[in-house]
């Protein structure tokens, strides 16, 4: 009876742990999605109180710049007019740093910031040393050139004797480093003390001298606290809505974010919209495919072909010209009227003739494409490469001696890339907290569904099996009585006595 007892207060108990986890579980179904929702909101918002605060405001991803210089092989016969051959030389590398400073929470749920950069190079990454010659167009020469294209001869002659006077050329032979970060040159001094503002370098000129050490604008994006929607999108940049380098309002608009995180819960229906300084311009990438970063899945983004489009070929684009063949983008209106273009490296998505027209190119999206690969619960980057190549278009201009015959031509100066890719303890903490904790949730929540159902049979089986036991034990009493009954009813009938004379008689006989 005792025993008995105890496997029934079992079941119960049993029972009752079932039915706890079936309603754990059962919220956990409806809250987890929810609670999750929360977290991601919280902490991915711009706020000293969230996870991605300090990642946002000093980014602890290493960032390199990889840089590749076109060397022109043959100068002399590119100025009698012949086809310019060129060989890429490179990568040259460099360790990017990126901070935040003046940090300003303003009162309409944005926040103001400079980011600034500074580059060191990495030899050990590197394919030469930045003391290494490289041969390309003279910016300086080949832009005046063309900016004097429609002048008077009188002046044209005036600056050929200046040029021929200050040793100027269609080419130039400098190292790396020079090219990159400035070198004295006669020509830019000259140009700015007669027109100071025409250049924004201020005693030497390079193509990235004015990235170093330098802030890209103030940036003021919105939080997200106040107003989830808008969250990262920019708001203003160094104080505009819309930027007046271009022909369209369209091209002009400020769109996007600042380029470093998105809004979270994306879909494949979702792009990636940034305002990049240095292009002048906003840009959209669109969806590739779903992936897996270091069993963190993501969505992969990439250019879309009408990215640096003409106007003819996609109309939206007509704002950013004067064009020349698709594929390549006048920057000249934000880049000092230099004759400069961007595009993907070589020519990569272009018109092929740009590609033939220089020999030495060969365009493939292996290695030529961009691509950001996004965590699409919290938009954060967790690996992206982005590629982009400045090309000068350069040609003889009648007057100018320093010309010579140049046959008009889009000529690739160098292309780079800037890549990185989230490792170390911030992987790990990224996994573990944003990650491996919701799919622990997702899969408890439905564990303990399952044991509940299973714990809420125990005392239903035992409940069946009791009942069982005692039709089993009722039924075999009935019989037993029966049998009992019948036995007795027996016995007494062999028991009873016979008549004395009857047994005597049988006996006699």
């Amino acid at each position: 009876m005792g025993s008995r007892t105890g496997a029934r207060r079992a079941a119960a108990a049993l029972g009752c742990a079932g039915l706890l986890c079936a309603v754990l579980g059962a919220v956990m179904v409806v809250m987890v999605p929810s609670l999750i929702k929360q977290q991601v909101l919280k902490n991915v918002r711009i706020d000293p109180s969230s996870l991605s605060f300090d990642m946002w405001k000093q980014i602890p991803v290493p960032f390199y710049l990889s840089v590749y210089f076109f060397h022109v092989l043959n100068p002399n016969e590119v100025l009698q007019g012949g086809k310019p051959q060129v060989q890429e030389r490179g990568p040259y590398v460099y360790r990017e740093f990126r901070h935040k400073s003046n940090i300003t929470f303003n009162d309409n749920d944005t926040v103001s910031f400079l980011e600034y950069r500074s580059f060191q190079f990495q030899p050990h990454k590197s394919r030469g040393l930045e003391s290494d010659y490289i041969v390309i167009p003279n910016i300086l020469v080949m832009s005046a050139a063309m900016m004097m294209e429609d002048r008077p001869m009188s002046l044209k002659l005036m600056m050929t004797l200046a040029f021929t006077t200050l040793g100027e050329r269609a080419f130039m032979n400098r190292t790396v480093g020079e090219i990159m970060w400035g070198y004295e040159d006669p020509l830019m001094n000259l140009i700015n003390k007669y027109f100071p503002n025409m250049f924004p370098f201020k005693g030497k000129f390079g193509l990235f001298a004015e990235l170093n050490n330098s802030n890209s604008g103030l940036f003021t994006v919105f939080t997200g606290v106040k107003d989830f929607s808008r969250i990262h999108l920019v708001d203003k940049w160094n104080g505009l809505s819309k930027v007046s380098f271009w022909h369209s309002d369209q091209c002009n608009m400020i769109n996007g974010t600042a380029g470093q995180m998105w809004a979270p819960f994306m879909s494949p229906e979702s792009s990636l919209e940034f305002y990049s300084p240095e292009a002048c311009r906003s840009m959209k990438l669109v969806y590739k495919e779903a992936a897996l970063f270091e069993g963190i899945p993501t969505y992969r983004f990439v250019a879309p072909s009408t990215l640096f489009a003409n106007g003819s070929v996609y109309p939206p684009n007509e704002g950013f010209c004067p064009c020349r063949e698709s594929g390549i983008q006048n920057v000249s209106t934000c880049r000092f009227s230099a004759p400069l273009f961007l595009s993907h490296p070589h020519f990569y998505n272009a018109d092929p003739v740009l590609a033939e027209a220089v020999a030495g190119l060969h365009p493939n999206p292996e290695e030529h494409a961009l691509f950001l690969d996004i965590h699409p619960v919290t938009g954060i980057p967790m690996n992206c490469s982005v590629k982009l190549q400045l090309s000068l278009y350069m040609k003889a201009v009648r007057g100018i001696g320093q010309t010579g015959s140049i046959q008009p031509v889009v000529l690739p100066l160098l292309w780079f890339g800037e890549s990185g890719a989230m490792e170390g303890k911030t992987l790990q903490s990224f996994y573990s907290q944003l990650v491996l904790l919701p799919k622990v949730l997702h899969y408890a929540q439905y564990v303990l569904l399952a044991l509940g159902c299973v714990l809420l049979l125990v005392p239903i089986v035992y409940q069946i099996r009791s009942q069982e036991k005692c039709y089993l034990f009722w039924s075999g009493s009935k019989k037993g009585s029966k049998d009992k009954e019948a036995t007795q009813a027996y016995s007494e009938t062999l028991m009873t006595s016979a008549p004395k004379g009857t047994v005597l008689h049988e006996a006699r006989l």
